[in-house]
């Protein structure tokens, strides 16, 4: 566990340096690749700022549309500095800012990255903080290596950003903390089953408890047998051992008895065979990131632990493997979950709904203010919103535009589904409270959420994310790997940008 958290450390650590005022050339000399982002209409006297200028200038003429960069050249100094240039619409939407800055990163790291610069030039000082922040974003992103055990570790590594030709300091201690989340979700989701399983998983998260000073308790199969969570233990039962737990972490800035004025919830599911009905394998073949949502669960406590907010925070993740095997559950079980409900299994690959289940009754014990939930839930949710989007659910209907809002912009974009009695009725068992999932017909990430929803206290309000851009081959947004820790950035915009925890009209 330990060596497991040494490596993604190791990878955390990349220098953030800003200059204000126009760089020297000995500044530009000590950066190996130099962004350049101007504005689309460029003034005439913008291109005497820039090193080579006239020649800068003479090549963007020449530029093949659509290509980002719009120009790679070299800059006449002792380290031939890489110049890579490209125009920026200020109004271009979080999404498109940071695809862009993606892809402008793309370009150092085809080759040996070192130092990267960003200058963003001829823009108000409001419009260069907020690209200059997007850029970061994207550098922060790509300077992460993700989990390799190759014999040739080398890569294209970024050792350090500097941010020259700034009209002030900016404040970037936020991106900072987003990026070390993301870096952490997508590190916690990219590592390999047999790395990865239940054990050195609570063992990661004991020991991150530690090193963040988070509360930390284990709820094992034993307690939770005696406790009743028999929605979770139906699916960990297929396991060899006993490995399986609920763990919950707490973040008490102030009083250490606080009651959570927020609590995240995250489905771990360390690996999915589908169990009994057992998965094909094209789609098994990557079920080691079924635990993305307790990796970004888990994320977002270190963001807001790293940002010092004042909230008290509770995380709770459902950690276990869907094995197949003679223990494991099967179609027609009936098992009770920790609220008493029964539930009639239908398809035992519908497992993630019945480990957040007792997990969701757990994070309403102690009330907090709101409950975000974090999943790779449904295959449906994918097929309606594509990789590009994740869904969201809640039940305070009337924050659907909220919640829309906060995905354009904070870049990690959302669509909302409704949930409630309505679905419910597709849910309804001869032999239970409530049926699993439907045996038959579509929308499945509606009725998985719907199905959630009856594990949630109707005082508190809910807001279930199935992370279908979990996953996106090329990447999304600032983030440049194909596994992409969405939902830290979705997070801290919900809770700061639109003052969730605050806000009067979200109670």
């Amino acid at each position: 566990m330990a060596s497991l958290l040494a490596d993604h450390k190791n990878n955390s650590k990349v220098k953030i340096t800003q200059l204000t005022g126009m760089p020297s050339g000995q500044t530009i000399a000590g950066i190996d690749h130099l962004l350049l982002l101007i504005p689309k209409k460029a003034p005439a006297a913008l291109w005497h700022k820039i090193p080579q200028g006239s020649k800068v200038q003479a090549l963007m003429r020449r530029r093949a549309p659509g290509k980002v960069p719009a120009i790679s050249t070299r800059i006449n100094n002792k380290r031939q500095t890489a110049l890579h240039l490209d125009t920026m619409d200020a109004t271009a939407s979080a999404f498109e800012a940071l695809t862009f800055g993606r892809k402008m990163l793309a370009a150092a790291l085809s080759e040996k990255a070192g130092t990267i610069g960003i200058w963003v030039l001829g823009f108000s000082t409001a419009e260069q903080a907020s690209i200059v922040a997007r850029v970061t974003a994207a550098a922060l992103a790509a300077a992460y290596s993700m989990p390799a055990y190759k014999s040739d570790p080398r890569q294209a590594k970024i050792k350090s950003v500097k941010v020259v030709g700034l009209e002030q300091k900016l404040d970037l201690s936020r991106e900072i903390a987003e990026a070390e989340g993301n870096n952490l979700a997508r590190f916690l989701t990219a590592l390999p089953p047999n790395k990865l399983d239940a054990h050195n998983y609570v063992g990661l998260l004991r020991a991150l408890s530690k090193e963040n000073g988070w509360q930390f308790k284990k709820y094992g199969v034993r307690e939770l047998e005696k406790m009743g969570a028999g929605a979770f233990l139906a699916v960990a039962q297929g396991n060899a051992d006993d490995s399986a737990a609920i763990v919950r972490m707490r973040y008490r800035p102030k009083s250490k008895t606080a009651r959570p004025v927020l609590t995240l919830v995250g489905k771990g599911i360390i690996f999915d065979t589908g169990g009994t009905n057992l998965k094909p394998f094209t789609s098994m073949l990557d079920m080691h990131i079924d635990m993305g949502g307790s990796a970004v669960a888990v994320a977002n406590l270190l963001t807001l632990t790293r940002m010092k907010r004042p909230e008290a925070v509770d995380c709770w993740l459902a950690i276990t493997e869907n094995r197949t095997g003679p223990t494991a559950y099967k179609s027609q079980d009936v098992v009770s979950a920790l609220n008493g409900k029964t539930i009639q299994t239908i398809h035992t690959d519908a497992e993630g709904r019945m480990a957040l289940a007792d997990a969701l009754v757990l994070a309403c014990e102690d009330k907090p203010d709101l409950i975000l939930d974090f999943a790779t839930l449904t295959g449906a949710c994918m097929n309606a919103v594509s990789t590009r989007y994740s869904g969201v659910f809640t039940n305070r209907p009337r924050w659907h535009p909220i919640l829309k809002r906060t995905g354009r912009d904070s870049g990690e974009r959302v669509w909302p589904f409704p949930i409630g009695d309505e679905f419910l009725e597709e849910l309804k068992s001869d032999t239970a409270d409530l049926q699993q999932c439907a045996p038959n017909g579509g929308g499945d990430h509606i009725l998985a959420a719907t199905f959630l929803n009856e594990f949630v206290d109707k005082k508190i309000p809910w807001v279930h994310v199935d992370l279908s851009a979990c996953k996106r081959k090329g990447g999304l947004a600032h983030v440049p790997s194909e596994i992409t820790g969405f939902g830290v950035r979705y997070t801290m915009n919900l809770l700061i940008d639109k003052n969730a925890l605050g806000a009067a009209d979200w109670k």
